[in-house]
């Protein structure tokens, strides 16, 4: 059994009041929020293979709307291909308290890895449904969209790290997670990853 971590951050408006993420992120009111994440990944070949079989979060939420910076109390990372190999749904879900209230980050990545449409936008995109609870069934609180810049994706490939495997996890994960940006953005920062292992 073989797996990985790594880091990324994303952040980008969200708007409390709104229950669409675009029409959050495009709210003058909106306040910027970031999330500090660090993946793990038990068992790639199951993650992969299995929808239910997921990677677990930890790291922060950081945000004016929360005081600051605010840990995550559960994490959850999920990938898989709804509607075929050429299209992937990534979730990532957070619960963290402020002032004593639970609340839920729910966020998706929706990609279509198919020529001509715009596969780097879906990949670092997040559309964000912030909910009252500690999970998406609470009330709404507010959304909008979060994002991962061009040195941002490099940091969070630079940071990938083999568990139990070598190379190899982290070659499946991100065949799975860039798709066909894969060779542009990842394989240089992989061989650099692995340099220590």
């Amino acid at each position: 059994m073989s797996g990985l971590t790594f880091k990324e951050t994303m952040q980008g408006p969200i708007a409390l009041g709104a229950s669409d993420p675009a029409d959050g992120a495009a709210d003058p009111g909106a306040k910027n929020v970031a999330i500090h994440c660090e993946i793990s990944i038990d068992d790639i070949d199951r993650f992969v293979a299995d929808r239910e079989h997921t990677g677990g979060i930890t790291g922060s939420v950081e945000s004016e709307l929360f005081g600051g910076e605010v840990p995550v109390t559960k994490g959850i990372f999920n990938l898989f291909s709804p509607g075929g190999p050429n299209e992937r749904l990534m979730q990532y879900r957070l619960a963290f308290e402020h002032d004593g209230k639970p609340y839920f980050l729910d966020g998706a990545k929706h990609v279509h890895d198919d020529p001509g449409l715009d596969v780097w936008k879906d990949t670092t995109t997040l559309h964000t449904v912030l909910h009252v609870g500690s999970d998406a069934s609470g009330p709404v609180a507010g959304a909008g969209v979060l994002g991962l810049g061009v040195e941002a994706l490099a940091r969070m490939m630079s940071t990938m790290r083999p568990v139990g495997g070598g190379i190899e996890p982290l070659v499946k994960f991100g065949k799975v997670f860039l798709g066909s940006l894969w060779e542009e953005y990842g394989m240089d920062k992989i061989g650099g990853a692995s340099g220590d292992h």
